[in-house]
């Protein structure tokens, strides 16, 4: 038997047309999707209504991890195992593949996904996005809420897939500018609460200000090598310093309020 049968699929949804019909096709062979949507108010849960393996459950959002918790407990998955997707990841073929083969020992509780991350369709020849652990087992999971998004927490042993996700968002810019002023908000409420021991190297760079957008540009552009992907990695590197500015900014203003 396939190992996708042990699989049910969570995303979720909110304002995602432009994104969730190439997803769902990707994942036709898997016999069950969940899409836990937050009231979209674009043709979302008409697209999800075509695919006969996916049903669509509503929640208003509050956190992310409220909402994918809610997805894992109360949402009739009955299946062991969980793939939990954002709208815009796309699996490939031969990921498909590579888990359908899967036959995980008792000490493996998930496994970690790596991206091509895409502008459009076209993939870059590197990101910034990192791994995550988007097959794990069911009751051994649970999510936390960390700065703007999520952290999985996984009780046991996580291993490495080989093939990878397509991170392929095509929400117009003007939303995903309103969204990184949100998420920049959430951030530094984050930044700020923590002790400066607890944070990583890279936002304790972030609280001092001013270096991370620079940093960020040219670590993008010359490290990860987006200057070899064109106007894509360009359009990539630009969206990552804005991201990084406008955290920087929050930052100033709430120091520059905390002394008026």
């Amino acid at each position: 038997m396939s190992f996708l049968e042990n699989i049910a699929v969570l995303i979720l949804t909110y304002n995602e047309a432009s994104n969730i019909g190439r997803t769902l096709e990707a994942l036709r062979q898997l016999p069950e999707i969940v899409v836990l949507d937050s009231y979209s108010s674009d043709e979302t849960a008409q697209i999800v209504s075509q695919y006969s393996n996916t049903r669509l459950v509503r929640r208003a959002f509050d956190s992310h991890a409220n909402q994918w918790n809610h997805g894992l407990t109360a949402c009739d998955i009955g299946r062991e195992w969980v793939l939990a997707l954002d709208a815009d990841y796309v699996l490939t073929a031969s990921l498909i593949e590579e888990i359908a083969a899967l036959a995980p020992p008792e000490t493996v509780s998930g496994y970690r996904i790596s991206f091509n991350y895409c502008v459009l369709g076209k993939r870059l020849s590197a990101s910034l996005y990192p791994p995550v652990v988007a097959l794990f087992r069911r009751q051994r999971s649970h999510y936390e809420q960390s700065g703007h998004t999520q952290r999985l927490i996984l009780n046991g042993f996580s291993d490495s897939l080989s093939q990878r996700i397509d991170h392929d968002d095509r929400k117009p810019l003007s939303r995903w500018i309103v969204s990184q002023q949100r998420y920049a908000e959430l951030e530094v409420e984050h930044l700020f609460a923590c002790q400066r021991s607890e944070l990583r190297r890279t936002d304790r760079i972030r609280l001092m200000g001013w270096p991370a957008p620079i940093l960020v540009f040219f670590h993008t552009l010359v490290a990860k090598r987006c200057i070899v992907s064109g106007l894509p990695g360009w359009y990539y590197v630009l969206q990552r310093t804005l991201a990084e500015i406008l955290i920087a900014l929050e930052i100033a203003e709430r120091r520059l309020r905390s002394k008026a």
